[in-house]
């Protein structure tokens, strides 16, 4: 059974923010990161969000979730994957969840909460809900992400709350082999309901138990799933080709001990695909932030979740499609503060890309 919620006008404060939502059109709407409280399951929640000043509530605007690692808090996370710049210019909704304790660890963390039979898949269901009470939202475009054990929530809200995400991402964390889904926690088998587009990013010398490149087994019960048992999974799933398409990434920051090798499961059920960034190299990190940088993670998740919706890509009217059809773009040249052509990565700079884009940068060393 599914825990119950509710929401209510609990003071006239609350009733205030409901009259000043009917007047969003008037109004206009300036960018704000917001702290909103749900009574669920017995417990009062907590999840950030951020509104880029684009909103007016005129026009449904997509909604991403990004779910910090175990032991985390959303209000740190918010600066590790800071998808606040990308939703200024991408128009969409960041949302950013808070773990509850867990009653037997004592610390935050996702999915179950030992030995309670509350389960976080129901409480982003009625994060979802409460944001079409309060906003307008894109229904058919609901992204999620995660970093390690929100990695591991991620793959859960594809499998058990499919018909309401449409892409989903997952970083430097796995996902639950069937024994762990069956034997431990009764949920069943991951059981997706449309073709849906995932990415993950995934360190090769990572040795976090649930996230090594590897998987994991403890004795002859598998717990954690490989990254290409993981692969092979949702390329089976999408019905993409059998084989990936391989480029390597720009080795833009040869100091950072890694580089980045691109995969792509392409031309599944209604163009859906299949990407891995895989991080030779790289260790338990969000790359852009920390460990690799090479890449931006936060960038690449909503590069590739965007092109879907609830029912596959955007837009998909061909019968198959290449490794342009996703929008990936490619560094051109990296300028510093003096003008000066550079290949270093530190300091101000400006980095170029092929789509005509600009990102500005200043990365410590």
């Amino acid at each position: 059974m599914r825990p119950m919620y509710y929401f209510c006008l609990r003071n006239i404060r609350d009733m205030n923010k409901f009259l000043i939502l009917l007047l969003f059109p008037l109004l206009g709407f300036n960018q704000q990161l917001i702290t909103e409280s749900l009574f669920f399951d017995g417990q009062e929640r907590e999840y950030m969000l951020y509104i880029p000043s684009s909103y007016d509530a005129t026009s449904e605007f997509p909604v991403l979730f990004s779910f910090h690692g175990g032991s985390g808090y959303a209000n740190d996370f918010i600066y590790t994957n800071d998808m606040r710049p990308i939703a200024d210019t991408a128009n969409f909704i960041a949302v950013y969840p808070q773990a509850a304790i867990d009653p037997d660890g004592g610390t935050t963390s996702w999915i179950h909460k030992t030995p309670t039979d509350h389960d976080d898949i129901f409480f982003i269901e009625a994060v979802i809900e409460s944001l079409s009470v309060e906003y307008a939202i894109d229904q058919s475009r609901i992204y999620a992400c995660g970093y390690s054990e929100g990695a591991i929530l991620s793959y859960e809200l594809g499998c058990r709350l499919n018909d309401k995400i449409a892409a989903f991402a997952a970083v430097s964390g796995s996902m639950l082999e069937d024994y762990y889904r069956n034997d431990i926690y009764g949920w069943g088998s991951c059981s997706p309901v449309h073709p849906t587009g995932i990415m993950l990013i995934m360190g090769t010398v990572d040795q976090n138990p649930h996230s090594t490149y590897e998987g994991l087994s403890y004795y002859d019960m598998p717990l954690y799933m490989s990254v290409d048992d993981i692969t092979t999974f949702w390329s089976n799933y999408n019905n993409t080709d059998f084989n990936p398409i391989v480029t390597n990434v720009e080795n833009s920051a040869p100091n950072d001990g890694s580089t980045v090798e691109r995969k792509r499961w392409l031309n599944g059920d209604n163009c859906s695909s299949v990407q891995e960034l895989k991080v030779i190299g790289g260790n338990h990190d969000w790359p852009g932030s920390f460990g690799n940088m090479d890449i931006n993670a936060s960038e690449e998740i909503w590069n590739f979740v965007s092109n879907f919706n609830i029912d596959g890509l955007i837009d998909c009217n061909t019968s198959s499609i290449n490794e342009s059809t996703l929008q990936i773009k490619n560094l051109v040249k990296k300028i510093d503060i003096l003008g000066r052509e550079t290949t270093l990565e530190h300091g101000f700079m400006f980095k170029y890309y092929d789509d005509g884009t600009v990102n500005k940068k200043y990365i410590l060393k």
